[in-house]
């Protein structure tokens, strides 16, 4: 039985590349923080409340949900430059993965964007389902979210990042629109060079195992979240000593904005600063290496 378009269940099998990251790395640590707030759903303009907020409540119909709306207006208030003074703090530049439209509401952190050299990916123009629009449809809004994040943050987008419901056109029209990877997928621990009708792209997966989400599914509390994250780096840091590898952490500021939260990523950042071997980079860096030297690694 032929396989689903666009599913491949071997990847790099018992043949994984002998990376080698800039400095001999034995793993490349991603931070992507995603920066939402003023995207979410709304009642007001989707006639719908987003689903997830700090706790569940379940506002349905047509009453506003103020908590949630709320939470999220703590990610722009506190939680953002929290984390962010915390990265500046450690000289660690992430990948803001930003919704266009939520950049637009708050001058504040499209500023600080511009002066920093944190990475911006497009994180569509808001949420939006896009897996439901036309191939028309789909082509507008990712070169409206593009103009707009150009525009408030002087930075010209390279990474894209959906809501992992990409549709069967995304990743084409990524490419036509002069994206040089995705975020896409969650499906290995190393970058992949695909060719999109004839052209190189890198996908850089994401994982929702070090995704701060975990607070709210109730999967980890802030103490067993920092076990897991020290945990992995450090078998990533015992693979990497023949095969290197990435690890992602994604951060939600309403979420590890908080601070009995960023003190995880402190005491993170603080374990991680102590061992050999770790490159913090930004995604598109990960990308631009992949494309440039997966050629040479040896498998």
């Amino acid at each position: 039985m032929p396989e689903p378009a666009g599913r491949d269940f071997v990847g790099y099998g018992r043949h994984v590349p002998r990376v080698r990251w800039p400095n001999d790395a034995r793993v490349a640590v991603s931070i992507q923080v995603n920066y939402e707030a003023g995207a979410e759903y709304t009642v007001e303009e989707d006639g719908r409340n987003e689903a997830v907020g700090e706790w569940v409540v379940g506002f349905g119909g047509d009453v506003v949900d103020r908590s949630t709306q709320s939470v999220y207006e703590y990610e722009t208030r506190a939680g953002f430059w929290r984390l962010m003074r915390l990265l500046d703090e450690h000289g660690i530049n992430s990948t803001v993965n930003a919704c266009a439209h939520a950049v637009e509401r708050n001058p504040e952190v499209a500023a600080y964007l511009r002066e920093s050299e944190h990475e911006v990916c497009c994180h569509g123009w808001r949420w939006e389902e896009t897996w439901g629009y036309s191939r028309e449809k789909e082509a507008a809004h990712i070169a409206r979210a593009v103009a707009s994040l150009e525009a408030t943050t002087g930075k010209r987008p390279l990474g894209w990042c959906s809501r992992l419901m990409a549709s069967a056109n995304t990743r084409e029209l990524l490419v036509q629109h002069g994206f040089r990877y995705d975020s896409d997928a969650l499906n290995d621990d190393l970058p992949d060079l695909v060719s999109v009708k004839g052209r190189d792209h890198v996908i850089v997966p994401l994982s929702f195992t070090y995704n701060d989400g975990a607070y709210i599914l109730g999967s980890c509390d802030p103490p067993g979240f920092l076990a897991l994250l020290t945990t992995a780096l450090d078998e990533f840091l015992r693979e990497g000593e023949t095969h290197p590898k990435m690890m992602t952490i994604s951060l939600h500021p309403r979420w590890s904005g908080q601070a009995g939260r960023t003190g995880v990523l402190r005491a993170f950042i603080e374990h991680a600063s102590k061992q050999s071997g770790v490159w913090f980079a930004r995604r598109v860096e990960i990308a631009d290496w992949w494309r440039e030297h997966s050629s040479e690694f040896a498998r």
